[in-house]
């Protein structure tokens, strides 16, 4: 989930509501910390291993993972400066699987963020066909501030200029799904329209659900062909991304 702030997640009930969800890893996108600011509970939560990646930059980005069990590796750098910097990803690997928390730059603020997100996506796709050839089963959840069809956001004929649904986004998206073979996995389940996981804060787009689905898990096929039951938890509000799920019959 997209914690826009993990502290104003805390505050929204985010922690207490966490242990009913029984996960066994739990992925966490836009902290907004420094680590110093989040040590011990509830930022720990009880009977997990959490890891906690921060920006350079005070207040901004980061990423975090929770896993019940002890992972084998932690990695938390992909080998590019800017993405690094900004605390965009964490990774935990469990035997052949690979867990991550991606938080994909988003470009809605200004050019600069489009070009910086555009980097991201330039150094992205050559990293993750290089992953699908080892072999390994891979996971990556988040927030990939990208929608990639017209069935996942409501507006989507007066967003076709806008970053989050631009043609040479969602063209990515399509070369990550058709060409290097990982899988949308929720898509693959549920076919649905409205199923949105990102609302604006402006208006009401809240309580008339004019929403966009930016948040995914990715997967190798593998590890996809096993997964079900998905689920976009829209009963409470932790911030303005809802938290979502999926099961995987999955033994690394």
């Amino acid at each position: 989930m997209n914690a826009n702030g993990i502290r104003a997640a805390a505050r929204k009930g985010f922690f207490d509501w966490l242990p009913g969800t029984e996960a066994d890893v739990v992925c966490i996108q836009e902290t907004k910390a420094q680590i110093h600011q989040i040590q011990g509970e509830p930022f720990h939560p009880p009977g997990y291993h959490s890891v906690y990646v921060d920006a350079v930059k005070p207040g901004y980005s980061g990423v975090a993972l929770y896993s019940r069990r002890q992972p084998d590796e932690v990695v938390t750098r992909i080998g590019f400066e800017e993405a690094d910097n900004e605390g965009r990803y964490a990774e935990m690997r469990f035997g052949n699987l690979s867990v991550v928390s991606l938080y994909l730059p988003s470009g809605s603020s200004g050019d600069h963020r489009q070009d910086s997100k555009w980097r991201f996506l330039e150094f992205f796709r050559p990293w993750l066909t290089e992953r699908m050839q080892d072999g390994r089963e891979w996971v990556i959840c988040g927030d990939w501030n990208i929608a990639h069809r017209e069935i996942d956001l409501t507006n989507y004929k007066s967003n076709r200029k806008n970053s989050g649904f631009l043609p040479e986004e969602r063209a990515w998206l399509d070369h990550l799904f058709d060409e290097i073979g990982m899988v949308d996995v929720f898509r693959r389940l549920d076919e649905r329209p409205e199923q949105y996981t990102w609302w604006s804060n402006r208006g009401q787009a809240w309580a008339k659900n004019v929403g966009w689905r930016i948040d995914y898990q990715i997967a190798t096929p593998g590890i996809a062909a096993t997964a079900h039951d998905p689920y976009i938890h829209t009963d409470d509000r932790f911030s303005d991304h809802a938290p979502f799920w999926i099961d995987y019959d999955y033994q690394p």
